[in-house]
């Protein structure tokens, strides 16, 4: 029973399982057998579809990329405008300059055991700044010394006042400024010998002279005529302060007397008229229609008369008085005018008495000594005036180098110690950072100065930086010498911040000729098509391979993109090529 039951069952299974085989044939063989037309469908190529972009919304910054090196820019060769020290000997380097930063007021290096000071100012050392020495470069000098905290004037003069700054410039660092040589310190005290010895010369000669026979009376004529003259001067002087003689002063007084008492004689008899005109209400009055006493009118006349004459009087003591005045000035007019005739006769007899001894010594024997010994103390005060102008502490030319920008850096020195200094000493830079490169000329008429870019080193670090020269400027401010080739143009910039950063390192600088200040809609610039009409256009994908022409204006470009405006929007597609 169970052997009937299990043979049909495997039966099925077999005819399942053979269904299945064939089945599997057929389809392999339904896909490898093709018509003809369905071969050649297959192996046609695939109809073009288009290939677009999508319309963006951002920021567009337009960049020039620089490829340049990190340096420090300015580079300045220096020398020294003369001699260091007092002495024209061999000058020779006794501390040669160092590698580094360069301070104002630092020193530069020593030579023959002085210092080379380093000071800020455009005019260079050219001479020897001594005392009394005007000019740009003393003014200069003055400006830097008050920088420093030593004081001083601004005078552009040096002065007593700017030789101490100096002195105290000098004593900060350690040394003792230049003072006057040996040689310098002989020729002045000869130099003034000279001079003692010329006037005791010409002192001997006029003594001489003066005790010459002829000339002994009209020397006392002289001495004569002088005292004569101060005495007449003193005399006029003290009449000019006199206004009256005692005599006038006497006359004035009596005078004066005379017009007091008159004066007190017309208010007596201004008074008694006063009081007959107007006599006391207790006396009884006349009865009406009659008139009044004979006694009072005859009175009151009287007193009228008595008034009358007081005023006469008066008049006449002040006119008295007056003409007293009037002669008195007279006098005193006429005494000063004799007393100034008097004045000018004694300065004429003076000038007389000294003319005449003038010329018996001009015809003396010893007058031409005289002359001759005034003429060689002029000669030596001049000689030692001339010395003395220039002599005491002093500025050598070598003693300080100016530098038109400090705090700088000292980027290669050209003496050792021990060399003797010839030529160039160093040659200073700034002591900032600066990027050297070039770009192409096309590139270089988008630069300006001033522009902002982003230094990026090769570790992927930035730093912010500004663009300093371009052209002929950066090639005369960069520190390498190398030229632009093929015509490029070299360019200058400098970083905002110097931190981290090491001279020689080469560096990727973008510097920014343009950017939007907003987002805007950006497109590739192979999206953009200009037509015959010179408009430009885009062409938006609407649906799978179906377009349509969009006018557009085009702005700002950068990186393959392009700033445009029209009737776009965010996410649009626009057509940049065809697959």
């Amino acid at each position: 029973m169970t052997t009937l039951m299990t043979s049909p069952r495997k039966l099925l299974i077999t005819v399942m399982a053979g269904v299945v085989v064939v089945a599997g044939v057929g389809w392999a063989l339904s896909t490898r057998l093709r018509s003809p037309a369905d071969e050649a469908a297959r192996r046609a190529a695939p109809k073009p579809s288009l290939i677009t972009a999508a319309v963006e919304r951002r920021k567009l910054t337009s960049t020039v990329v620089v490829s340049g090196t990190l340096e420090y820019g300015s580079p300045l060769p220096i020398s020294l405008a003369g001699a260091v020290g007092g002495t024209s000997e061999l000058q020779r380097a006794t501390r040669a300059p160092r590698k580094g930063r360069l301070a104002e007021g630092a020193v530069l290096m020593e030579v023959n055991g002085r210092p080379v000071f380093a000071l800020r100012g455009s005019v260079p050392m050219h001479r020897t700044i001594t005392p009394g020495a005007k000019g740009d470069d003393v003014e200069q000098l003055q400006r830097a010394l008050r920088r420093l905290g030593h004081g001083g004037p601004r005078s552009g003069v040096f002065d007593r006042a700017t030789i101490a700054a100096v002195t105290r410039m000098y004593a900060a660092k350690g040394y003792e400024a230049q003072q006057p040589s040996l040689t310098d310190r002989q020729t002045y005290d000869t130099l003034r010998k000279t001079v003692q010895t010329a006037q005791e010369t010409l002192a001997t000669e006029k003594k001489a002279l003066d005790q010459g026979r002829d000339v002994l009376p009209l020397k006392l004529k002289v001495r004569n005529a002088k005292a004569d003259l101060a005495a007449a001067q003193r005399g006029l002087k003290q009449a000019e302060s006199r206004r009256l003689t005692p005599e006038d002063e006497t006359k004035l007084a009596a005078a004066d007397a005379a017009v007091r008492a008159a004066e007190e004689k017309l208010l007596e008899a201004e008074q008694a008229l006063a009081a007959a005109r107007n006599p006391p209400t207790s006396t009884p009055s006349a009865a009406p229609g009659t008139t009044a006493p004979p006694s009072t009118a005859a009175d009151t006349q009287f007193l009228e008369l008595r008034v009358a004459n007081a005023r006469a009087d008066l008049a006449a003591a002040r006119a008295s008085r007056d003409r007293v005045l009037e002669e008195a000035e007279q006098a005193r007019e006429a005494e000063l005018e004799e007393l100034r005739k008097a004045v000018r006769t004694a300065r004429e007899a003076l000038a007389t008495a000294a003319q005449a001894l003038r010329q018996a010594r001009q015809l003396s024997p010893t007058q031409l000594k005289v002359a001759n010994a005034g003429k060689d103390v002029a000669a030596a005060k001049a000689m030692l005036a001339e010395f003395a102008r220039t002599y005491g502490t002093v500025v050598p030319p070598g003693e300080v180098v100016f530098l038109p920008k400090l705090p700088a850096r000292v980027d290669k020195s050209e003496v050792k110690a021990g060399q003797r200094i010839e030529d160039e000493i160093a040659t200073v830079t700034g002591s900032s950072f600066m990027v050297t490169g070039s770009v192409d000329a096309a590139e270089s008429e988008l630069l300006r100065p001033g522009m902002e870019a982003m230094i990026e080193l090769d570790t992927g670090k930035t730093y912010q930086a500004r663009l300093t020269a371009v052209g002929e400027p950066a090639r005369v401010r960069a520190a390498s010498a190398e030229e632009p080739k093929d015509g490029a143009q070299p360019v200058l910039l400098t970083p905002d911040s110097a931190k981290g950063l090491r001279a020689g390192t080469a560096v990727t600088a973008k510097v920014t000729v343009g950017a939007t200040k907003e987002p805007v809609l950006v497109v590739p610039v192979a999206a953009v098509i200009t037509g015959a009409d010179g408009k430009a256009r885009v062409r938006v994908e609407y649906a799978p391979d179906q377009t349509r022409d969009v006018e557009v204006r085009s702005g700002l470009a950068a990186d393959g993109n392009v700033e445009v405006t029209g009737a776009l929007k965010e996410g649009d597609r626009v057509v940049v090529g065809d697959g």
